[in-house]
């Protein structure tokens, strides 16, 4: 058992963690006459750890992810959606959500193709939740800096969002709040040609340059406001504000998560700088949550496809699980961290 204990730190730590990096780029640093123990050379140690790590991390993952993304395009994705009926329906909805793009305005499009086909629209919204707050990736990124424990729970209380809230959106028979032209709309059928392997890794990697090219500056400005956290503000500041005595802690950090647009590779340096300054993990998932989930840009395009009261009721819903779930994290802090 110790044996096995070992290996997985060694695994998660070194491999997912990539803790020789940072001692490398440490001593690396040092040997130029940087101190890594002052502020300057603590932010430059910490942003070229966490961008080379979330880059190659990034890297890595898409050009997996975007593998078995070939077998899942939105055509066959409708196919297995509309064999499902019921609450069966959104948790396929919200499971097939994490194979699918990374960011929420990526999902918009596949949402309203969703919507045209003639899907109910509890499904789609399972969907639209789940795509951009929970991914492989981004369980395979949370357990190399927070363990395997948070990211597990993570992912299953980010599903449980979105099918959840999916169902309430279905129970309350809003379809008369989308867009005229988007229930009207016809979705073609598009015939899929079998992929051999060398097609679909040409795929994959083609994906992982679009991905890095669109995602990358939003690592860089997460990784950069992450640096300045950690190196530059006090921790009893952020103790004060999102710490244990400030039982809002939750309920701001959604607030405040909500205008932001990145996807989660650009808010885990936050995340990660935040918890080591002190903050609550319950209060540090809400806010990831709330940026992938609810970012501004992708409410604006929302908007063009349902009415306000639909998309008043959606972000209400989010909101409110993201809560829920920020709550509930901190409650069971001391059994994951």
């Amino acid at each position: 058992m110790e044996i096995i204990k070992i290996s997985w730190n060694f695994f998660q730590n070194e491999i997912l963690g990539m803790h020789w990096l940072n001692r490398l780029i440490g001593d690396l640093l040092t040997l130029f006459g940087l101190d890594i123990t002052k502020k300057v050379g603590g932010s430059i140690q910490f942003f070229l750890y966490d961008t080379i790590k979330i880059m190659v991390l990034l890297s890595v993952l898409i050009l997996f992810i975007s593998y078995i993304q070939s077998y899942f395009p939105p055509e066959r994705t409708k196919k297995i959606l509309n064999g499902f009926h019921g609450i069966i329906a959104n948790i396929i909805a919200a499971l097939l959500g994490t194979v699918t793009p990374f960011c929420s305005c990526s999902s918009i499009p596949l949402f309203i193709g969703f919507i045209s086909a003639g899907l109910p629209l509890g499904v789609t919204f399972s969907f639209l939740i789940s795509s951009p707050m929970v991914d492989l990736g981004s369980l395979v990124l949370l357990m190399s800096i927070f363990g395997w424990k948070v990211a597990i729970a993570y992912v299953l209380l980010g599903l449980m969002i979105a099918i959840a809230g999916g169902s309430l959106i279905e129970k309350m028979h809003l379809d008369n709040y989308v867009e005229e032209f988007i229930r009207n709309g016809t979705s073609s059928h598009v015939i899929q040609e079998k992929l051999c392997f060398k097609e679909r890794m040409n795929y994959a990697g083609e994906q992982v340059l679009s991905t890095v090219k669109k995602v990358g500056p939003y690592v860089l400005v997460g990784v950069a406001i992450g640096s300045f956290i950690h190196n530059w503000i006090p921790e009893d500041f952020i103790v004060r504000i999102l710490g244990t005595g400030n039982s809002l802690g939750v309920i701001l950090a959604t607030v405040a998560g909500i205008p932001m647009y990145a996807d989660i590779f650009g808010t885990i340096p936050i995340a990660e700088a935040l918890l080591a300054k002190g903050a609550q993990l319950g209060v540090v998932l809400s806010f990831m949550m709330a940026v992938t989930t609810l970012s501004l840009p992708s409410l604006i395009m929302l908007r063009k496809a349902v009415k306000p009261q639909l998309l008043t009721i959606f972000i209400a819903i989010c909101t409110g699980g993201i809560i829920l779930v920020g709550y509930f994290f901190n409650v069971i802090q001391s059994y994951l961290v």
